[in-house]
């Protein structure tokens, strides 16, 4: 086993005990496999389901019944790999993606491991996240950032990764036009995606205008001011009255997720990526048995992180735009509470489980 430094048996963490409840415990470090590398982490964002356990305690059918390290969106240092891992040594700079499938059902041997009904993901009760100071993760799902990437922007591979998952299931075309509904980080990163994709025209829409400068800095042509304009009609006016060939739909927001099928051309296609207040949204049948959308929805992502860590590394200066607030482990509740209640400044919230890299 090669080390950079003395293995560590605990480590300090940010663990949920309940609704509203953040306590720094120590807690043990998971003893080495053969196949694993320990990670220092370096750089933790927090997203929007880490927040929904923090102040509800549940999303969808996973419930927070005993304490849980929330966390899902890394990237750090190894300093450790087992004996049977090659291509990382200690010293590497890493992302670390947080699923990890069973590798032998249906799901798994199709590519599909993000459709693997026993994936252990990352803060996902009962699974810990990495919301701590060290992590013993498979070296099958850690990957190499590029020394000149923060370990910041390197952990957006996560989110991005949501984006490129939904880009590749709709196939999106060069010179085609793009929608993407709620401009919250991962509708951000869409813009990104889109772009990587060569689409020609890419709206973007959002309620906060801070939100919707960003989105201009990172690409968008065209942006909408949803309390001033329907979403329906600009989209409409701005395509020649043909309508969106794609829609990424990033909100969540429940009458956004009805309107934003409305916005598409004939035959054009849809991906559902925000995370719902309420599970049901009415969809308008006769739009779709007229105009014969084809709607995705999309859980996660799977064979993403090379190439999000590629756009990523190709727009690092842009990817800066998302990063908002700094904070150190000891401070994480006030981290989540930033996140909870300051959409109209606040994008990508980073939390430093080790030594605080940045504070603006």
């Amino acid at each position: 086993m090669s080390r950079t430094e003395e293995l560590p048996t605990t480590t300090k963490s940010a663990v949920l005990n309940k609704v509203y409840d953040m306590q720094i415990k120590e807690t043990p470090v998971k003893e080495m496999k053969s196949t694993d590398v320990l990670v220092k982490v370096m750089a933790v964002g927090i997203c929007g389901s880490d927040v929904h356990f923090y102040y509800s305690g549940r999303l969808g059918d996973f419930v927070v019944n005993a304490p849980l390290i929330l966390g899902h969106e890394s990237s750090g240092q190894i300093i450790a790999v087992g004996d049977d891992v090659t291509g990382f040594k200690a010293g590497d700079r890493v992302a670390l993606e947080p699923g990890v499938p069973c590798g032998t059902c249906k799901y798994c041997r199709s590519g599909r491991y993000n459709l693997c009904p026993n994936v252990k993901f990352m803060a996902t009760p009962p699974v810990n996240g990495d919301l701590t100071q060290y992590i013993t993760w498979p070296a099958d799902f850690v990957y190499h950032i590029p020394d000149d990437m923060t370990y910041e922007v390197g952990s957006l591979s996560e989110p991005f990764s949501v984006s490129i998952h939904a880009a590749q299931l709709m196939d999106i075309q060069p010179g085609s036009t793009v929608f993407i509904s709620g401009s919250g980080p991962v509708g951000l990163l869409a813009i990104l995606a889109a772009r990587a994709f060569n689409a020609g025209k890419i709206i973007a829409s959002d309620a906060e205008l801070s939100r919707l400068e960003v989105a201009k800095k990172l690409g968008a042509t065209d942006t909408i001011d949803v309390t001033k304009e329907d979403i329906k009609t600009k989209v409409k006016n701005l395509t020649n009255d043909h309508g969106a060939d794609y829609v990424i739909e990033a909100s969540g927001n429940n009458h956004a997720e009805s309107d934003a099928l409305l916005t598409l051309g004939r035959g054009g296609k849809i991906a559902y990526v925000g995370m719902p207040a309420h599970d049901a949204a009415p969809l308008d049948i006769m739009f779709m048995t007229t105009y014969e959308p084809q709607i995705f929805g999309v859980f996660r992502y799977a064979n993403t992180y090379p190439l999000a860590i590629k756009i990523l590394h190709d727009h690092m200066d842009e990817a800066e735009n998302l990063l908002t607030d700094f904070y150190d482990l000891e401070h994480t509740r006030d981290a989540f509470e930033r996140t909870r209640t300051a959409k109209s400044d606040s994008l990508k919230v980073i939390i430093y489980p080790n030594e605080k890299l940045r504070t603006k």
